[in-house]
């Protein structure tokens, strides 16, 4: 589904990412983890074009992403606030992108019941607008507007990031779950090892841009990651 070939990020002199060659498969469930500066996210900003590689590519479902935007239209993703437009409130954010997604009304309310849980009566029927929302609140917005329009493939970086655990273990089972239903190819970054290991059948650790572990993950995943981050 995703191929990236001898792709490297440099700055100012500095290799921040260096992946040979990574694959991730079709369907597949891939954790990125790794310390601050370890280049996830920058090699997730590679993958949906946010930045260009200093070298290499990378390839998503037979598209080169840097070369056509036709990846685009089975991608979802949310990396982080400025994905979300703050001056609207969930709602009108939601119904601009079922314009896109070419939802009915019907199609969009029957959609975001799905969310209902997750959203704890805190995001739909308010008049808040999305940037006067806590950050909780605004990565929910996020990620079920990256689930819209069915995509393929998904990318979230650091999804359990400021979420109570309630909303953590619900956001936990809401993505395991799309995965199974729908096929989803999905990446995530996080430094939420327990989460990552439960969701993710495979865990790649990243550090100082290199591929240091890639495993798939077993009952003794977590303990292996916990030992290795222990030992800096």
């Amino acid at each position: 589904m995703i191929k990236v070939t001898e792709l490297t990020k440099v700055y100012k002199g500095v290799t921040v990412v260096n992946i040979p060659d990574l694959s991730i498969a079709k369907g597949e469930s891939f954790g990125l983890v790794g310390n601050n500066g370890a280049g996830k996210t920058t090699f997730f900003r590679m993958i949906l074009d946010l930045i260009r590689p200093t070298t290499g590519n990378v390839v998503s479902k037979d598209e080169d992403v840097s070369k056509n935007e036709d990846w685009k239209y089975f991608t979802g993703s949310y990396l982080d606030e400025s994905f979300l437009i703050d001056y609207l409130t969930p709602d009108e954010y939601f119904e601009f992108l079922a314009t896109l997604h070419e939802y009915s009304t019907g199609d969009l309310n029957e959609f975001l019941n799905q969310f209902d849980e997750l959203f704890n009566d805190e995001i739909r029927g308010k008049k808040k607008y999305i940037r006067d929302l806590s950050k909780g609140n605004q990565k929910k917005v996020g990620i079920v507007a990256a689930l819209m329009g069915n995509p393929e493939v998904i990318l979230l970086d650091e999804p359990f990031a400021n979420l109570d655990p309630t909303t953590q273990i619900r956001l936990k089972n809401l993505l395991k779950k799309w995965v199974d239903e729908n096929q989803l190819t999905m990446l995530i970054s996080s430094h939420d090892l327990n989460h990552v290991t439960e969701v993710c059948e495979r865990i790649v650790l990243l550090e100082k841009g290199e591929v240091i572990q890639d495993i798939g993950t077993s009952s003794s995943t977590l303990k292996e990651l916990e030992e290795y981050f222990a030992a800096f």
